[in-house]
């Protein structure tokens, strides 16, 4: 914080840039007659991700009101911010008192994607940590009583913790722990998908829905889960649900038992995704304007 703080872009190793694009804490206190801000995140562990165990400590309370009151003024003194989600907007509202407008851009190498006929499988591509709740989906399969899979790719702290509850449950036989799939191995697997399931807590914005919506494959998201909620309209382009096993199991028994309507609202997310003309074009025209 203190050495962004202390930089002055105006004259950057002999050159004087027009204006400077910051993204992410804390790289908005930077100092720029011209500072554009395209917020991707902030330090949410002071914001909605903290914790009465924080509140105890003296000095992380200190260190809370310190990042919020400069948050709140480097970011209150920019030419242009904007935000990369409705889902960071509402949080900068609610803890700054700033309003600020999305910006939504594209996944990587979005002409990657493409569709094949369902197989019975439900994929489930993320890094393997609590936020992204992959135990959801590992719970509801204990529940789904037809014949189909989940397949969970991705690599992180909570993999152990996650083929333990594997095991607990009984559904090793069902749900797959892929690791890290390469990236061009990736559009295939989103490609014969049944659906996907992405049910993060309060995400602040998430390739996977739009990767989903690219692949022409219904998302199971959940109803605290930020910012899925942008894209998948339940019973349009996805189905959206209590954030419960039970719940989750009932979600992917309706792909199953009517593939015709996993197949339509894959082709309605599809057909929402280029409505919404997310392009880097747009992205760039926006934050140069």
């Amino acid at each position: 914080m203190d050495m962004w703080e202390s930089e002055d872009f105006t004259n950057l190793n002999g050159y004087q840039p027009d204006r400077v694009i910051c993204l992410k804490f804390p790289a908005y206190y930077t100092r720029h007659d011209n500072k554009i801000v395209w917020l991707i995140h902030q330090h949410r562990q002071v914001y909605d991700l903290w914790t009465d165990e924080n509140a105890r400590d003296p000095s992380a309370r200190a260190m809370r009101r310190k990042i919020i009151r400069k948050d709140t003024l480097y970011l209150s003194e920019a030419n242009t911010l904007r935000t990369e989600s409705r889902t960071v907007s509402r949080r900068l509202k609610e803890f700054n008192g700033i309003d600020a407008e999305p910006l939504y851009h594209p996944p990587p190498r979005p002409e990657s994607y493409y569709t094949l006929p369902p197989q019975p499988y439900i994929f489930c591509p993320s890094r393997l940590e609590d936020l992204k709740r992959q135990d959801l989906l590992i719970r509801a399969m204990r529940h789904t009583r037809s014949r189909v899979f989940a397949l969970i790719a991705g690599e992180g702290g909570a993999r152990e913790r996650l083929a333990r509850l594997i095991e607990d449950l009984g559904v090793s036989d069902r749900v797959r722990l892929l690791g890290r799939i390469p990236d061009d191995d990736m559009p295939s697997y989103y490609a014969c998908s049944l659906g996907v399931f992405f049910g993060p807590r309060d995400e602040d914005y998430g390739y996977v829905t739009l990767e989903a919506m690219l692949s022409a494959k219904p998302v199971i998201t959940c109803t605290d889960s930020g910012g899925p909620l942008e894209f998948v309209r339940d019973g349009q382009t996805g189905l959206v649900v209590e954030p419960e096993p039970q719940a989750v199991a009932a979600a992917i028994e309706r792909l199953v038992d009517s593939r015709s309507l996993a197949v339509d609202l894959g082709h309605a997310g599809r057909e929402r995704y280029r409505q919404l003309g997310i392009s880097w074009d747009r992205v760039v025209a926006q934050l140069l304007s």
